[in-house]
């Protein structure tokens, strides 16, 4: 069976398939997690092409330029179309011209030069894209239970997880272990910035931190630290470089989360024991 037509809601898709357990074969439907190609166009000019899952691309088209430096405040983002083409999604926004000018220019240098290979930036300063200070240090303290009731509850907040076992999720924590908001997609980074752009149109209460199901790469610790977000908890590991990120700008850094453990790498301060 071909997988059917994607929509810009059609997160799953279900598939025939052949299993093979217990030394027998049988036929079985499964569903499966959408990975979707999504123009990210400003002003009537693509920027850049992601594949990711098909759900709350308002929040991924803000939240994605956001984090990336597109836009400097959710104002700069007057409206966004999500237009479905046979091919995939494109999401075209009208934003602020001063933005759209800065985006323009950064396009024009990348023109003919080696790049770093990272986002397609052009030098490696710009390729981590680092925040402009560091994260209040004197922020409010997450008591250890609510970390680990957050890790506890976190999976009955991943539908898509749970059908496909295919998507990763962030969420926003509030300093009493509740999870206000889950964003999912097949990409972590996309979550990550579906979940940014949710944040900002969010009255949920600026206190509090994010879970991730992935590992804690640099690129999103680098997401939080643009966001001012002061603690990330993550379920898998993290790496040398987002180690040393977050500890530069006063990002508290937690790995290998788990029943009753984890691991806090950078600025322990911020967890109450």
């Amino acid at each position: 069976m071909s997988p059917a037509l994607i929509s810009a809601d059609a997160c799953l898709t279900q598939v025939e398939v052949a299993r093979w357990r217990n030394g027998e074969l049988s036929s079985a439907v499964d569903q499966v997690a959408e990975e979707v190609p999504i123009a990210l166009i400003y002003n009537g000019i693509s920027h850049v092409v992601m594949l990711a899952t098909p759900s709350d691309l308002a929040d991924f088209a803000l939240g994605f330029s956001l984090s990336e430096g597109v836009l400097h405040d959710k104002s700069d983002l007057y409206g966004v179309d999500v237009v479905l083409q046979s091919q995939g999604v494109e999401l075209q926004m009208d934003v602020a011209t001063a933005c759209f000018m800065q985006l323009k220019e950064r396009r024009r240098n990348l023109t003919g030069r080696t790049g770093c290979g990272l986002c397609g930036a052009e030098s490696l300063d710009q390729a981590l894209r680092l925040p402009a200070q560091t994260i209040n240090l004197s922020a409010s303290k997450i008591l250890v239970k609510s970390i680990e009731l957050a890790f506890k509850t976190m999976q009955s907040h991943q539908p898509l997880q749970q059908a496909t076992g295919a998507t990763h999720a962030c969420a926003w924590v509030s300093t009493l272990g509740e999870i206000q908001l889950v964003r999912e997609d097949v990409g972590r980074h996309n979550a990550m910035d579906k979940l940014i752009g949710a944040l900002a149109k969010s009255p949920v209460q600026p206190d509090g931190f994010v879970l991730t199901s992935s590992r804690a790469s640099v690129e999103m610790v680098q997401k939080v630290a643009n966001a001012g977000i002061s603690i990330l908890a993550a379920i898998s590991a993290p790496t040398g470089l987002a180690i040393r990120l977050a500890d530069t700008y006063g990002v508290t850094l937690i790995g290998f989360l788990r029943d009753n453990q984890f691991v806090i790498y950078t600025h322990k301060h911020r967890i109450q024991f």
